[in-house]
């Protein structure tokens, strides 16, 4: 199995975006719609300094058609982060597929998978590992 080595660099924004939807969480907690809480993470990164890309769409070259907003990413963070955000009673395989797929067509070695729909954050959150990164060990 292929080991991806995640950037200092990203683990540091990792590390700030779980820590701004715990602020968020402990705010305003669990049982609201997924949009609600996306709002309020992107008020906390923004607090922080990052850079944010919100509902970036994502094209698809399929059979050397372009399809033009195929995907709708919840938020990149700093070019170098992908958050997919849920609000739904588990975190289910399809979800993480979802993340995945997202993370090889950008091209980014990691993805945070938060579900806002948890007692505490940290059941919230899954880390999910781009394989085919380039910078794979």
């Amino acid at each position: 199995m292929k080991k991806v080595v995640i950037p200092d660099e990203i683990e540091h924004l990792a590390a700030q975006t779980v820590n701004a939807a715990l602020t968020v969480l402990r705010s305003i907690g669990p049982g609201l719609l997924e949009s609600a809480y996306q709002e309020c993470l992107a008020i906390e990164l923004s607090l922080a300094g990052l850079k944010l890309e919100r509902e970036k769409m994502l094209p698809l070259t399929y059979r050397g058609q372009a399809i033009e907003n195929a995907y709708r990413l919840d938020l990149i963070i700093n070019r170098q982060l992908l958050i997919e955000l849920k609000a739904v009673e588990a975190i289910r395989p399809i979800h993480r597929v979802q993340v995945t797929t997202y993370l090889k067509l950008l091209k980014l070695p990691l993805g945070l998978l938060i579900n806002f729909n948890v007692p505490l954050i940290k059941y919230g959150i899954t880390r999910v590992l781009n394989l085919d990164f380039q910078n794979s060990v």
